[in-house]
């Protein structure tokens, strides 16, 4: 029975060196946007809406790209903008694939019912920009944001979701009731019923529905649970699901593998779930 429910969700207390990550993930961004810009492979703070916030990235592969992704990013939907993860698109535009990395309005100056249908609107604008399939990604509470695309209630369009052939929710935050007994929800300002609404894992999906859950194994028991459950209760309601623990990888570092195009993450997020072989 879990009695510190900050704990249950403190990554980096858990995680050697913590607290060098950001400088790696921005300096790699940096270099990664610089090596697309001279190409003239990259378009940057494409805005979606009003504000500083409400813009995205798009990097493009050579030649006609073969559809969509959209890499939401994570920090409990309070930290962080898309500028941190620019170098996890180079897996999939290296694949051909254009990629679009969206910023939001954070918490406490979005409720996360607002965040969600912000990242629907970054979706539908780039959608509309490039041709084909949408397939979509996101760490940690970008897990949360990217599976609540693709569950009945999602804010996107009919013709947009109909696009959406695949979704792999990366550490993901499927059931958001928990939070409410921590710290951090000062900060969010969740309420028991936007709480229920907002979980995925709690709605059915959109049908069909091709997602995986894929965390990391060393880390902490709460989001694996978390990754499994979303999971286990959409396989019962029709979608074509998987649970993969990814070995030896931590919060941290599960996501390393979106900028090796080879990688089993880049491979599973751009080939969508065959039922047959579940």
């Amino acid at each position: 029975m879990i009695t510190d429910w900050d704990d249950a969700y403190a990554n980096g207390d858990y995680i050697a060196d913590a607290g060098s990550y950001p400088g790696m993930w921005a300096k790699q961004s940096g270099q990664f946007r610089e090596t697309l810009l001279n190409a003239n492979r990259a378009e940057l703070d494409i805005a979606y809406g009003d504000g500083p916030r409400k813009k995205y990235d798009l990097f493009l592969p050579d030649g006609t790209p073969k559809g969509l992704v959209v890499f939401v990013h994570g920090g409990y939907w309070k930290a962080f903008d898309k500028s941190n993860w620019s170098h996890l698109a180079h897996g999939a535009v290296a694949k051909g694939w254009a990629v679009c990395m969206p910023s939001y309005v954070l918490a406490p100056d979005a409720r996360l019912s607002q965040i969600t249908r912000q990242v629907a609107t970054a979706i539908t604008h780039a959608a509309k920009r490039i041709s084909g399939p949408v397939h979509l990604a996101g760490h940690s509470a970008g897990g949360h944001l990217v599976s609540r695309m693709v569950s009945e209630t999602s804010p996107l369009s009919p013709a947009i979701l109909a696009r959406v052939e695949n979704t792999v929710s990366i550490s993901g935050l499927h059931d958001l009731r928990p939070l409410l007994q921590t710290s951090m929800n000062d900060v969010l300002g969740l309420d028991a019923d936007e709480a229920v609404v907002e979980s995925a894992a709690l709605l059915r999906p959109t049908l069909p529905c091709s997602i995986t859950c894929w965390v990391g194994a060393d880390e902490r028991p709460e989001f694996v649970r978390q990754n499994d459950l979303l999971a286990n209760i959409w396989t019962g309601l029709g979608a074509s699901t998987r649970a993969v623990h990814a070995p030896d990888k931590h919060h941290f570092d599960v996501i390393a593998d979106l900028a090796d195009p080879d990688s089993d993450l880049t491979a599973c997020l751009l080939t969508p779930i065959n039922p047959e072989d579940i």
